[in-house]
């Protein structure tokens, strides 16, 4: 395909799933002959001290040496379209008028809110909290969201100037959301519904396994979670352990089901205080390799997803469709929209430990609806989010933003 695409992103200080989906993307379009380009920056730049979060603060709103920079990067690619994921702190929206500029369309996919909430998460201090909507950023400064003052009002000031001077409404070609959840929301938010489109994150090549145990060259002996299914040792948890997830919820349903186990993958650094609540059939065993995933999805009975916030689109949720795992998950946001009652999961009331005990116990103790409920799942993965569908959709929204962005320059 005679295609190229710019794909820009400014990494999180950790590697985080949306990290993951920057690089299976580039390496799934250059897989379709797609040249892709990369313009990225890391928050691990930033200094952990005052000087270096004060120009964080201010380059959020505006960073005139990324804007050039991304500028002669323009020229010089002169890539077909660009395709933005995050641009702070470090390359800010100051970028997008130098697509228009140019006359290269801009395709933005929107992980998460922080077009109309400051953090991102529509959350503060562990509740849902929808105070910022309808331009009312102020509230992050008020209730100081960020728990440091100076970080939630540099987080308001950059979403408000965003808003007001309308960088992503005037310069950007075409939203992708992750939900039909979350594209109502930004959609009540101003976004015009005919430039929004619901795109999951693909997940692989081959939707037939775990992308991870793929790269790690374990592919001749993968076995379907689903093969097996009574043997099976534990209930997994993949993701990160942190405030906005419903951790404590789900340590109290694993202390109800002592003779349970649960292993948890994923780093702590920031909650270190599970180590010492966790029951005694809790292990936590932080950050895995990539062939250790693969080992950990293949020897669990269930994942489970417990969270507090609005979630994107979890890869884990498609790594467990991929493995044949049945999947517990909160009743809450999007989510739903990915794991279907009684169809490839069970869900839960966010908090409600009662609720999360049954559902865990259910599959427990019934390994034919495991494996039906896993083998669902797995199908619902090839029907509706296997890579090739996905990209082709994918492709189609850089033709038609191509096409608009050529209608725009000849007016």
């Amino acid at each position: 395909m005679n295609l190229s695409v710019a794909i820009v992103h400014n990494y999180y200080g950790k590697h985080s799933g949306e990290e993951t989906v920057v690089e299976n993307l580039a390496s799934l379009l250059e897989r379709r002959g797609v040249l892709v380009y990369s313009f990225s920056r890391s928050s691990a730049e930033i200094a952990d001290r005052l000087p270096g979060k004060m120009a964080a603060f201010f380059l959020g709103i505006h960073n005139p040496l990324a804007k050039r920079e991304f500028e002669n990067f323009l020229k010089e690619k002169r890539p077909d379209v660009v395709h933005v994921h995050n641009l702070y702190p470090l390359i800010s929206p100051s970028i997008l008028p130098v697509c228009k500029a140019l006359g290269v369309p801009v395709v933005m996919t929107v992980h998460n809110y922080r077009l109309v909430c400051p953090n991102g998460l529509l959350m503060c201090r562990g509740e849902i909290c929808h105070r910022c909507l309808g331009g009312r950023e102020y509230w992050c400064v008020f209730r100081n969201c960020e728990n440091d003052i100076l970080k939630s009002t540099g987080y308001a000031l950059r979403t408000a100037a965003s808003r007001l001077i309308r960088r992503y409404l005037d310069n950007v070609v075409h939203f992708i959301c992750l939900s039909e959840f979350q594209k109502n929301i930004l959609v009540r938010e101003g976004l015009p519904a005919d430039k929004v489109s619901v795109l999951a994150n693909p997940l692989s090549v081959d939707d037939k396994m775990d992308p991870r145990q793929r790269d790690s060259g374990m592919t001749d002996d993968w076995i379907p979670a689903s093969a097996g299914m009574a043997e099976k040792g534990y209930v997994a948890y993949v993701g990160r352990i942190s405030p906005e997830k419903d951790i404590f919820t789900l340590l109290e349903a694993a202390r109800r089901l002592g003779d349970v186990p649960f292993k948890f993958a994923g780093d702590y650094h920031r909650m270190p205080e599970v180590l010492k609540q966790k029951p005694d059939n809790c292990e936590f065993l932080g950050q895995l390799k990539a062939a250790e995933v693969a080992s950990f999805y293949k020897n669990a009975r269930m994942v489970v997803l417990a969270t507090r916030c609005y979630e994107g689109f979890p890869s884990v949720l498609l790594e467990a469709m991929a493995g044949g795992l049945p999947i517990v998950c909160s009743r809450i946001g999007g989510l739903p929209e990915i794991v279907e009652e009684g169809v490839n999961g069970l869900l839960y009331e966010t908090g409600n430990v009662g609720e999360l005990v049954a559902r865990i116990q259910t599959f427990w103790v019934n390994p034919d609806f495991c494996k039906k409920l896993g083998e669902a799942g797995r199908r619902k993965l090839q029907d509706k989010y296997n890579a090739e569908t996905l990209m082709v959709r994918l492709l189609s929204i850089y033709e038609n933003a191509i096409k608009k962005r050529k209608n725009v320059t000849c007016e």
